[in-house]
């Protein structure tokens, strides 16, 4: 039977007024993080392709990979690559159900973000 009162029901909170969470915005950069992923791991391939391919090939995807911008995309892929992996960890622990309350949830993203920009300075310090 059909509902009369359909017009009448409340509607769900919209975006505008609903607040994410940590732990929705963390999920979501992993899934970000690891398509852009994709994107790097072409990017590298390509640059080995073209040095099995020629010397005039090669030196055009090289000024690619070592200018500004080949140079950004690898220390945001590097960042994404740190941060994926800390995510993967906190999720192995949240398989094994632990670390599931909200408090601790909460500080498990936190440290997933921070732990990744502090591990990607270090690693750019290395090398």
């Amino acid at each position: 039977m059909a509902d009369v009162n359909r017009g009448n029901r409340p509607l769900s909170p919209h975006l505008s007024i609903y607040r994410p969470q940590l732990t929705a915005i963390t999920s979501i950069l992993t899934r970000i993080t690891g398509n852009a992923l994709i994107v790097a791991a072409l990017l590298i391939v390509w640059w080995f392709l073209a040095a099995s391919t020629s010397p005039e090939y090669f030196s055009l995807a090289d000024a690619v990979i070592t200018s500004w911008f080949g140079d950004l995309v690898m220390v945001l892929s590097l960042w994404a690559l740190w941060y994926h992996t800390l995510a993967g960890i906190r999720h192995l622990i949240w398989d094994n159900a632990k670390m599931l309350e909200m408090e601790t949830a909460t500080k498990l993203g936190w440290a997933v973000v921070i732990g990744s920009v502090l591990l990607t300075l270090i690693t750019v310090a290395v090398i």
